[in-house]
């Protein structure tokens, strides 16, 4: 009895976690065939998974990373398993504000088009100071893509119909925005879920600013995924997370589809500034949908990263 009794708890606990695990798939196939897509971060996890399906499509698919060696290795395996040769990468370091201006000028004078950003790149849970002297969370996952999409702005309205894609997360819910102290950096979940938060406040004030102008924006939350994100930390805590992960968290490929969807799909252009999980709108809490911060956030940006 007691090896059936282990038998069957083992399967219920299987079952449970697979319920857990479940996520929807995006199952429009529609092409992208003449359209250039940019993944920060498209060497590895999320944002690999992403430009692998993208380019399945039929599209020009850049990604920018730091590593040039790993970019290299990730463009082979793009390539490989999406059968398409119309893949390339560019050197971007998000942490450098310098490397942003530099790879916009690159950038521009290479490429004729821009139909859809996706801010894919970020980092995690870390205590760390940017080049510029920002807290690593806020620099990379907000600055960094605010500026990044501010110098490439002009390019999305003149390729319109065109979509900003900003990766973000659930856990935006637990902190709010200081104004008196945007880079904090004490605890560092904290800095993490404030820098969430201010991708969310400035995908909605991005599609405030495009109204009418054929650029939409979305704020997509993809999930607890297994990636690579645990190579910041102790051997000891890698350790932990990666049963963790294993247990709990999908894959990267399942973690990709509501990206895959919002970049794709067309039934997403009504919800233009909204935030989307497991490829639908989801609600935001009350204080992540004041549309006074975000344009407070914004123009703080600006002066942050000395926009004119």
């Amino acid at each position: 009895m007691y090896v059936v009794g282990t038998v069957v708890a083992s399967l219920v606990f299987f079952l449970i976690l697979k319920w857990m695990k479940r996520r929807r798939v995006c199952m429009d196939v529609k092409r992208l065939d003449g359209k250039t897509v940019l993944v920060t971060g498209g060497n590895s996890g999320i944002g690999k998974e992403t430009a692998i399906a993208l380019a399945a499509r039929g599209a020009r698919v850049i990604i920018a990373c730091r590593d040039v060696q790993k970019a290299e290795v990730a463009m082979r395996e793009i390539k490989t398993r999406s059968r398409s040769l119309n893949v390339s990468y560019m050197e971007l370091d998000l942490a450098n504000l310098q490397s942003v201006r530099e790879f916009c000028q690159t950038f521009l004078q290479k490429e004729q088009r821009l139909d859809v950003l996706i801010n894919n790149a970020g980092m995690p849970s870390v205590l760390g100071w940017t080049d510029d002297r920002f807290s690593m969370c806020f620099g990379v996952n907000h600055l960094g893509h605010f500026l990044l999409t501010s110098l490439l702005l002009n390019r999305l309205k003149e390729c319109a119909p065109s979509r900003v894609i900003t990766l973000t997360s659930s856990v935006y819910k637990y902190q709010k925005l200081d104004f008196q102290d945007l880079n904090y950096n004490v605890i560092p979940f904290f800095t993490f879920c404030r820098s969430k938060l201010a991708n969310i406040y400035f995908t909605q004030e991005l599609s405030r600013l495009m109204e009418g102008k054929g650029v939409t924006a979305y704020a997509v939350h993809p999930g607890f995924v297994q990636s690579n994100w645990t190579c910041y930390f102790s051997i000891l805590f890698r350790i932990v997370m990666q049963v963790i992960m294993y247990m709990f968290f999908v894959s990267c490929e399942v973690g990709a589809q509501t990206v895959i969807y919002c970049a794709v799909s067309d039934d997403v252009l009504q919800y233009s500034g909204s935030f989307f999980s497991d490829c639908q709108p989801t609600p935001l809490r009350p204080f992540a949908r004041d549309a006074g911060v975000a344009k407070k956030l914004w123009e703080a940006s600006e002066r942050m990263v000395k926009l004119p």
